[in-house]
């Protein structure tokens, strides 16, 4: 094991992304890379190796009592963190604010927990109002592409890392590089990366940079940053209508950007109460579905470019979202809204089939395998959901930690990886 002691860094993250199809991508637009299965696929990025919450492998067995998923081992020294845990082959990564001082990087033994290598640098920062509540700490997800992991730090600043020493490659400083002011809820996004790029909304923009050196590709949909700027969702990589694109939310608008040279190929404007755009956006039969917290979910279809890539709202409905990202199974969108209750929606018309009564909790986390749901709340309980349009209908629960778990699940092969508020922990189906 070693320590790296890095200079003011930053953060990257997210893997190979997808726009629904399993499918790796490649700069050439999603679908043109390697094919790949889900099967046992590493967790590499911001909700998993297709970036919809989507897994495949062996189904999931209908209860979560301990003959079923028991605990393999757990790792209760760390300090807080938002940041979703990133499992590779062999090692799995975490990142925290350590002493409001330090943002640090740990890898793990995938099989046995322990302690490989941590990598830290300066980097902490308060973020204002309602946003505190729960504490200033590193929020986005890091990524993996089987080398390097790409962290991103709070005070704006994506980290190239060597994944197996944890040794420093490159660092991008975007307020520096730019001259913007410092995001004041931090660096959110959880960027994607594919082949030869690294996509993230920072520097008060949305930025593609070389992964390799991490210099400056181009810059677009440049906004004022500081309160009302700067990113709190993450972009993916999809074809709409015969067209690939990054698809990329800002605080105010739902925009479609060119991979290639940067140039917004479309945009819509979507109200939320003070810009509070978190979800990723969602990709279905060609549309994209997104919701916001203090305003409405709506389906938009875009056009060909034939069409100057006109943007069509095919429905609108009342459900707020909140922080909850959507699983869509058979036509169905699965999210928590922003009243804590749990939600579908038909995606072909926009029909409220069913909302749950009151859950307690303020955010799940949703990973989907066929027509099952595991949903982790930040209460530490994790529910087993039938994804059932009729009903809300949950198949099992249990509690699986006793601190927080703000930070989302991840699943690979037949473990479970657990970010709790002081810890990290791994679970295994039986």
């Amino acid at each position: 094991m070693h320590k790296s002691s890095l200079p003011l860094l930053a953060v990257g993250i997210t893997l190979l992304a997808a726009d629904g199809a399993l499918a790796t991508t490649s700069d050439d637009g999603p679908g043109r890379g390697r094919a790949t299965t889900l099967g046992s696929a590493p967790w590499t990025q911001w909700r998993g190796p297709t970036r919809d919450g989507q897994v495949g492998g062996t189904r999931w067995p209908e209860r979560l009592s301990e003959d079923r998923l028991e605990l393999l081992w757990r790792v209760d020294d760390l300090q807080d963190s938002y940041s979703g845990p990133i499992v590779g082959d062999d090692l799995v990564f975490t990142s925290e604010t350590r002493d409001e001082e330090e943002e640090v990087i740990t890898a793990y033994d995938r099989a046995t927990g322990e302690l490989v290598w941590t990598a830290s640098w300066p980097g902490a920062m308060q973020v204002p109002f309602f946003a505190a509540k729960n504490g200033s700490w590193i929020r986005s997800t890091p990524a993996f592409d089987g080398e390097r992991l790409y962290v991103a730090g709070m005070s704006d600043v994506l980290v190239c890392l060597d994944a197996l020493t944890g040794e420093v490659a490159w660092t991008a400083d975007f307020k520096e590089r730019f001259g913007t002011p410092l995001p004041s809820f931090g660096f959110v996004c959880s960027p994607l990366v594919t082949d030869r790029h690294v996509y993230v909304q920072a520097g008060a923009s949305f930025v593609k940079v070389d992964k390799r050196t991490g210099e400056t590709v181009w810059r677009s949909l440049a906004d004022p940053g500081g309160m009302m700027g700067s990113a709190f969702a993450s972009p993916i990589l999809a074809t709409l209508a015969g067209q690939p694109q990054l698809v990329v939310q800002t605080r105010t608008a739902l925009a479609g950007v060119d991979p290639e040279n940067g140039d917004e190929l479309w945009s819509r404007e979507i109200p939320a109460f003070r810009g509070m755009n978190i979800l990723t956006p969602t990709v279905h039969d060609g549309a994209v579905f997104t919701a916001t917290y203090g305003g409405k979910a709506r389906l938009l279809r875009i056009g060909a470019p034939d069409d100057g890539h006109e943007v069509t709202q095919e429905w609108e409905n009342r459900v707020q979202g909140n922080m909850t990202s959507p699983v869509v199974i058979d036509g169905h969108a699965y999210l928590l809204n922003r009243s804590n209750r749990f939600t579908c929606i038909d995606l072909a018309d926009g029909e409220v089939e069913w909302i749950s009564p009151p859950t307690g909790d303020d955010y799940w986390s949703l990973v989907a395998q066929g027509d099952r749901i595991l949903a982790l709340a930040n209460t530490g309980r994790l529910r087993l959901l039938a994804a059932n349009p009729d009903e809300y209908t949950v198949v099992d629960e249990r509690e699986v930690s006793e601190d927080d778990t703000w930070s989302h699940l991840a699943v690979s092969g037949d473990q479970l990886f657990i970010r709790e508020q002081f810890g990290l922990a791994a679970w295994r189906w039986r």
